[in-house]
This record gives structure tokens, sequence and C-alpha cells, in this order.
């Protein structure tokens, strides 16, 4: 049975037919993933396409009614709200051309579709900075000249119209290698432009047939060519980060945007949107300057940073398994640069302000705003797309993925990220550390080391699991103003501490998973060396031990405990000292002072 598609179509086989699309574009992401080259071979245009039409798909299951236009309203505005990396700003954009056209119309005809389809292309080239051919861009104006073509020449049977357009889209597809020399030397099409095509092809499945197709063949040749010769090209990308937020105003100056964003020097900025709502992408060295900038156009949401050094290694590392943590996890820079290691930052928020915790706030800055803000400086939990997009995009280059996560007892981190496994059909292995900061860090680098070596996820975690329940943090803290001003303690605790000369001591892990006050202590010249002698008669000293110390903007007072640390414990292996980062910072305030102590594990033995 075929949709009824003829000469007009209603919103309830629009709705339908675009879900179709849709679920072709997700089933062939990870194809789209390794096969991306260009702007940048960061190995996520697939990822980022899926994740930005699931939204739309989502919003359109929820949607009553037969009126066409209604759709595409829809349509639009959740794609500007889900929108994630270049090819997902262009093609919201371009459906936002659709929005913009066909919201009044009950019922969809030819010609208002290729007036749709002119402005959505139209749009879509004006949201880039630098538009090149051989892109999406090619294959949307070649799907909309055709269409413009068919109302033209007076045919009225959608179907066929739509057809011919597919057809033209084909051959703009097949021609990207030719319009850019990247595509041609990696041996591939443009991978957001073969997404486009999915999609034309998961739509006219549906009016073909009345149905989805249940299975879809993988027909872009060359896909494992492109991820070996992006290894090659990506010295390319001068900038770091893949920033994206959604600004929203009133009379939104699109053109005054884009100047104050071109004076930030960096590249594959995509503006899309309306006037009151504007999806903005960029590639840039600095997130926070880019949303501080944005800041002064209206109101800065939905910040996303993506490091896209980190996503190049883990599109090249070979190995089935790779790691994820959170920004919770204090983890040594060197670590994350040559292990199969990858983070999701934490939120932070500060008032109505909401930052990506070591991406969009370094943690100079967050000390800063500790000391000086006179609100609660708070840490949220990811949202669970942000682990989606991490796990899905890393499940496109790996069989296998383990998420070694903040404990549960004391942030829903760890909930999030499950919620966003079970999306994925539960192909991420999640475990609880019971742990934060660098005790979490600790059992997040041995199993990146552990991945690197070559063993299975369920290997992986077996020895975690393990080696969690004798990996132990300490805290001893400084200033008692941002837990009083958190409402983590009672306010009349901040003058005694301070009055008697008291510091008071927590602890971690080993067991529940809560921070535990194991001890409250004079502050004496020699603290620094009796705190550790105070922790060292809790654990095996026989035992050979991985250590962090970790400070909170009190560098030399971190130094001497590190000193006193190595000194007292004959066998530990002491990283360099740590700057604490927000998720025990802000509950322990600046000038506190953290160790992390994690057993030495048999599984060592195997570390390369």
């Amino acid at each position: 049975m075929t949709a009824r598609i003829h000469a007009d179509t209603d919103g309830r086989v629009l709705k339908q037919a675009l879900i179709a699309g849709i679920g072709r574009v997700i089933a062939e992401r990870d194809l789209l993933n390794r096969i991306n080259v260009f702007p940048v071979p960061d190995g996520d245009t697939g990822s980022n396409l899926g994740f930005t039409l699931a939204s739309v798909r989502e919003a359109l299951r929820g949607m009553r009614g037969n009126h066409a236009g209604a759709v595409f309203e829809r349509v639009a505005s959740e794609a500007i709200d889900g929108a994630r990396g270049n090819s997902g700003a262009i093609l919201a954009q371009f459906l936002q051309g659709f929005g913009e056209v066909l919201g009044t119309h009950q019922r969809l005809t030819l010609c208002p579709l290729a007036n749709a389809a002119d402005l959505g292309a139209s749009q879509a080239r004006q949201a880039i900075a630098e538009p090149r051919e051989g892109t999406m861009l090619s294959v949307i104006s070649a799907f909309a000249a055709s269409l413009r073509q068919a109302c033209d020449q007076g045919i009225d049977d959608l179907r066929t119209a739509f057809t011919h357009a597919l057809a033209a889209s084909r051959a703009a597809l097949a021609n990207t290698p030719n319009q850019l020399a990247v595509l041609r030397k990696a041996g591939v099409v443009d991978a957001g432009a073969q997404g486009f095509l999915h999609l034309l092809e998961g739509i006219d499945e549906y009016i073909r047939s009345g149905r989805a197709a249940g299975a879809y063949s993988r027909s872009t040749a060359a896909a494992e060519v492109g991820v070996v010769a992006s290894e090659e090209l990506a010295a390319g990308e001068t900038h770091r980060w893949c920033s994206e937020c959604v600004l929203s105003g009133v009379a939104i100056d699109r053109n005054a945007v884009r100047q104050a964003l071109d004076r930030l020097g960096g590249s594959s900025q995509v503006l899309a949107g309306t006037r009151e709502k504007l999806r903005v992408h960029m590639h840039v060295d600095d997130p926070a300057l880019l949303f501080e900038t944005l800041s002064a156009f209206g109101e800065v949401r939905a910040r996303k940073a993506d490091d896209m050094q980190s996503q190049q290694r883990a599109a090249h590392t070979r190995g089935k398994v790779v790691i994820v943590t959170d920004s919770a996890a204090d983890v040594p820079a060197d670590a994350l640069e040559h292990l199969p290691l990858n983070v999701v930052p934490v939120r932070i928020n500060v008032g109505a302000e909401d930052f990506l915790d070591k991406v969009s706030l370094s943690s100079d800055a967050f000390y800063a705003m500790l000391r000086e803000s006179t609100q609660a400086v708070r840490t949220s939990q990811p949202p669970v797309g942000d682990f989606r997009r991490m796990f899905g995009f890393l499940l496109s280059h790996h069989e296998e993925v383990v998420y070694i996560g903040l404990s549960r007892a004391v942030s829903g981190t760890l909930q999030s990220a499950e919620a966003a496994s079970a999306a994925l059909g539960g192909h991420v292995r999640v475990v609880d550390t019971a742990n934060v900061s660098g005790g979490q860090g600790l059992l997040a680098v041995h199993a990146a080391e552990l991945a690197l070596a070559g063993l299975d996820a369920a290997a992986i975690v077996r020895e975690v699991e393990a080696l969690r329940e004798r990996t132990c943090t300490w805290a001893y803290v400084r200033d008692l103003t941002s837990a009083v001003r958190g409402g983590r303690i009672p306010g009349w605790t901040l003058p005694i501490t301070r009055w008697l000369g008291l510091v008071p001591m927590a602890r971690i892990g080993g067991g529940d998973g809560r921070m535990h006050v194991f001890g409250v202590a004079r502050d004496h010249r020699d603290f620094a060396a009796r705190f550790v002698a105070r922790i060292l008669r809790r654990i095996d000293r026989r035992q050979h031990w991985r250590a962090q110390v970790m400070h909170c903007d009190n560098a030399a007072e971190g130094a001497r405990v590190r000193d006193a640390l190595i000194a007292q414990l004959a066998h530990v292996e002491c990283a360099e000292l740590l700057e604490a980062g927000s998720a025990i910072g802000a509950h322990a305030g600046a000038g506190a002072i953290v160790i992390s102590l994690m057993p030495k594990a048999v599984a060592d033995d195997i570390m390369p």
C-alpha cells in the first residue's frame, strides 16, 4: 500500500514520511561518522545529524492533527533547539525555511513545497560564514532546483516530483568529490550531504510503499578509506573546540552577531534560526569567550563544546573499548592526551549563568568566582543528551564503551549516564566508582590503561569494581564559606571554626559513596604532614599505591601535602600536583586539599 501522496498530502502522512526519513539517517549514522573528513575530520557528522533529527522525531511522534504547515513549523523549531554540529545547524536552517513558507498551509502541494525549498536552500547558504560547494549545500540546492523545475513545468504529482528531486540530489552527492579536493583525496563523498540524501531516501521509501524500510544497506562506498585518510587531514583545523549554543532575544541582529563573532577569529561559523532564536555553531579556542560575546545579544543557553582533538583521537584509536568519565573526576592532562579516555563536563550554575566545567569555565576562573560571587556556586549533573551524544559518537568507532562515573550517592550524574545507555540499547557499561575527584580519576585512568592494553569491557568493569572498595579520597577544608552559602552546613559553624582554628576533614569512597566527616583538627604549622600521617594510619602501608593530590586554589600547600605523602608512604606512585575541579571545589571551597589513593592492581603488570 502506498502513502496517499499524489497532488497533495496532509500533516498525518507528512509526519510519517519525515519520521521514516529520520529513521534512515539514524540507521546510517555510524557510516556517516566514518566518512566525515570535512570541514574537520572529527568523525561525528552522523552523530550530530542523528542527534539533531532525533529531537525532531520525538516532537513529531507527540503531535496531533493533520495540518501540514503546523508540522513544518514544529520541525523547524525543534531542529533549531536540537541542532548539533555544522551539518545539524545547516539542516536546521534549511528546515526553518520550510516552516516560514508552509506554516499556513493545511495541505502540502508541489509549488508551495518548491517555494519552501528555495527559501530553505537560500537561508542555509546564508547561515554559513564561508559556504563551500561540495557540501550539503550543493545537494540541498540540487533538490530545491529540481522541485522548482517540476513546479514551473506544471507537474502536479507530488510523488513524481519528489522522486525526480531525489535523483538530482544523488547526482549532486556523487559530484561532491569533484568539488572538494579533501573528499577526492579521502575517496569519499561529503558526510553531511550523504546524511541529507539519506533523509530524502527515507521519505521517498515511505511515499512509494506507505511504510518505513525495516533495514537499510550501506550505500556509500569506501567508508574505511575516509577514516584512514582523515588521520592525514586532521592537521588542517587549528581550533580545538566545536562550540554551540542557542541565543534567545528580541529582534536579534544576525549581522551584528556575525561581526562580533568574526572578531574572535574562529572557523566553521553557522548561524541558524530566527530573529528570536538563533543556533550558533563555531570552532574556537576559547568557548567561554564565545558565550560571553553572545551574551551581549540575548540569553545564552544550551551551551555545548566538544573537544575536536579528543574526538579525532577517539575516532582513530584502535581498540574495541573506550572509556568515558565526567569532569567531577580529576585526571592528569597527559592521561587525556594518550589514553582512550573521554570526559563529559558537569555543569556549574551561578544564579542564571550556566557553565561547562573545565571547558567554558577554567579552574582559575571558577575559583575566582567562588571567592567573589555573592551567589551560591553550585554544580549540576550533565543532561542525558550530553551522555547520549558522547556515547553514540564513540560507539560508531568502537565496539564497547565503559563509563566510570561519579558516586551515585552524591550526584544524579550516574543516573543521567544510565538513562543515555538505556536509550542506546544498553551498549554502554556504567560503573559507580563510589568516589569523586582524584579517586574517580584514578579509577578512570586505570580503566583506560586496561582498554589500551586490549582488555574487553567485562574484564575492565570487574577490575574497577574490585579496586573501588579500597580506593578513597580524603580532604580537609580551610574555609567553610562555600559550604554555608550553598546550604550544605549550618551558618553557625563558620564563625566557630574560624575562631577556634579548626579544620574539618572528610572522606569518600570504599563503602557507600557518601561524604563523611571523619574528624576536626587544630590548624598548626605542620598540619600537612599530620594530615597525611592520619590518612596513612587507615591504609595498608605494605601495599603499593597510586596517588593523586589536588588543591583548591592553594598550590603551595598542595605541594607540601604531596611531598609529605611521598616521604611517608614508601610504595607510592604519585602524579604531579593537580588543581581540583569544580565538583570538589564547589563543596570544599577555596584552600581545600584533597588526597586520593588507589591500590596498585595486579592488572598493572600488563600495562604497555
